[in-house]
């Protein structure tokens, strides 16, 4: 299963963060030679083009360009400081082509246009710009924050408070029971996929707990041991998908049809023609880069 798990976006990244750096050490410019500089224009990525693409700009890159003041200090990679920058939308106009190009990450991922450690510093970049762009006043007092630890932490001047960037986490998980497993379709998929189920922890839960919590809520099914398979950092905007399979000790499915279009169990047979886009209803398997074909391969393969 390496190379499934090779596919997953997201999950590989050349950035060695240090945290003391980040606020202890002097941090290099951006515009010093060697540093490296991922731009967001509104949600979407700048790349330079070449062979490969790389979202890594230059300093050069960046000359002549109008900068928001935000610029966040990410750590380095292979010693290369790197920093994120985010634009508004209207700045597009100062990349053009043919030399630059912009794109959705989450399109970039699908299509494996970067390097896929590349993926993970832009997953990390994103997360953190987004929660900036949210977190511009003090949850506490309502005063407008400041940006400190060269980004990795906002504090209030009116009541001292400090605010760092969160992370989401969410259960996805396989659920099976004998020779099928349980699949579900959400309102706003798209297209024809089924996926697994997935949901937020809630405070004070356990990963095994919301499984079981969240299996039951949408689907009205009883699930017993629970495991631990992997994790995949989602920036759409900062969760952390915490795979896990899911053993089912009932199988009467009752649909919450505020969670789910349809829900269902398949066998591997099925599961193959999903992936293969051979259904003989058309139902399709989600892609390579999410943890979800990871979980329903394992179940295909095997390995469940």
């Amino acid at each position: 299963m390496a190379d499934a798990f090779d596919r997953l976006g997201f999950v590989r990244s050349r950035l060695v963060r240090h945290g003391a750096e980040r606020e202890h050490v002097p941090v290099p410019p951006i515009e010093a030679p060697g540093t490296g500089n991922l731009v967001f224009v509104g949600d979407r990525v700048v790349l330079r083009s070449g062979e490969p693409p790389t979202a890594l700009l230059a300093p050069d890159d960046m000359a002549q360009r109008a900068v928001d003041p935000l610029t966040i200090f990410l750590g380095r990679a292979e010693g290369r400081p790197v920093f994120a920058t985010g634009l508004p939308e209207d700045a597009g106009e100062a990349f053009p082509e043919p030399a630059f190009r912009i794109s959705d990450l989450r399109g970039i991922a699908a299509q494996g246009a970067v390097a896929a450690d590349e993926l993970g510093l832009l997953a990390t970049a994103k997360s953190v710009l987004a929660w900036h762009g949210r977190n511009g006043f003090c949850s506490n007092c309502g005063a407008a924050t400041e940006v400190k630890a060269n980004g990795f932490r906002r504090e209030c001047p009116a009541c001292a408070m400090h605010h760092f960037p969160r992370t989401d986490p969410v259960v996805i998980m396989l659920v099976h029971r004998g020779d099928a497993c349980l699949i579900g379709r959400g309102p706003h998929f798209p297209g024809t996929m089924y996926s697994c189920l997935a949901g937020f922890v809630e405070p004070g839960e356990t990963v095994e707990d919301a499984v079981r919590r969240e299996t039951m809520e949408e689907t009205g099914i009883a699930i017993g041991e629970v495991s631990y398979r992997a994790s995949q950092p989602w920036p759409f905007p900062s969760s952390l998908m915490i795979g896990c399979v899911a053993e089912a000790t009932s199988e009467t499915i009752t649909l919450d049809p505020l969670e789910l279009a349809d829900a269902r169990w398949v066998t591997r047979d099925d599961l193959r023609a999903m992936f293969e886009e051979s259904h003989p209803e058309g139902i399709t398997a989600p892609q390579p880069l999410a943890i979800a074909h990871l979980l329903l391969r394992d179940f295909l393969e095997g390995n469940v």
